[in-house]
């Protein structure tokens, strides 16, 4: 049954990260966190990762493997921010976002691909965001780290795609996380003015769609970016 599935995801000791681990637990597959500190949710094994270390990666999968199984499922979530104008954005702000954004993607999705190909099954499933194809002023570095997710779920889906292994990518929008609710209300209002749902996401609206991507309904969609954004991206 597919719900007795491995699923691994990056960054689920919280946020969007955390409510997808807890809606794969609900559904009932075995599901695995990487977190570099702090614990994924009840029912999950964390195992501790930075998604810029491959050598810690291969070793959190390695652990994996020994206590649920080959992981089928991987959900790329991990990310960071480091917001600034491009003229005030340093060497060091570009390049670490992109080395966790994508970089780290790059490095989860390699060591991930391998037990799928020999299974013939997988789901990769790449957190991106709205600004990715929307743009943000202040994001260049983070807008184009979630930009290049598409091209590399759309180039593994043309690699993979013949080996039971889809390739798919979400998009969210503005979510309620702890990071939206500091915004000052009349900030919030503004935001919302923009979308034209009239409201934030819920980190559970997300992961219904991940768990969905997951499931068998979606065996035939590769390469697809979803946007759950309440409208504001338009599917750009």
């Amino acid at each position: 049954m597919s719900a007795q599935r491995v699923v691994l995801v990056t960054g689920g000791n919280r946020g969007i990260g955390r409510a997808i681990a807890e809606r794969f637990v609900r559904d009932g597959y075995r599901v695995a966190v990487t977190a570099r500190s702090g614990e994924g949710p009840e029912g999950t094994l964390t195992v501790r990762a930075d998604v810029t270390d491959a050598v810690a990666l291969d070793a959190a999968f390695t652990e994996v493997e020994q206590q649920l199984g080959p992981v089928e499922i991987v959900v790329a979530n991990a990310g960071i921010t480091k917001d600034t104008l491009l003229l005030r954005m340093s060497e060091d702000d570009f390049d670490s976002v992109v080395a966790t954004n994508l970089g780290g993607t790059f490095r989860v999705v390699k060591r991930a691909s391998k037990g799928m190909i020999r299974a013939r099954f997988g789901r990769v499933i790449l957190i991106s965001s709205v600004v990715g194809l929307y743009g943000s002023a202040g994001q260049v570095n983070y807008s184009a780290s979630k930009s290049a997710l598409v091209g590399f779920a759309r180039s593994l889906t043309r690699e993979l795609g013949g080996r039971g292994i889809t390739a798919n990518v979400v998009a969210p929008g503005f979510i309620e996380t702890d990071m939206t609710a500091e915004l000052p209300e009349e900030t919030q209002k503004q935001y919302k003015a923009n979308i034209p749902a009239g409201r934030f996401a819920t980190p559970d609206e997300v992961a219904g769609v991940v768990t969905w991507l997951a499931g068998d309904d979606a065996g035939y969609i590769s390469g697809a970016v979803i946007p759950v954004d309440g409208g504001l991206g338009m599917g750009h």
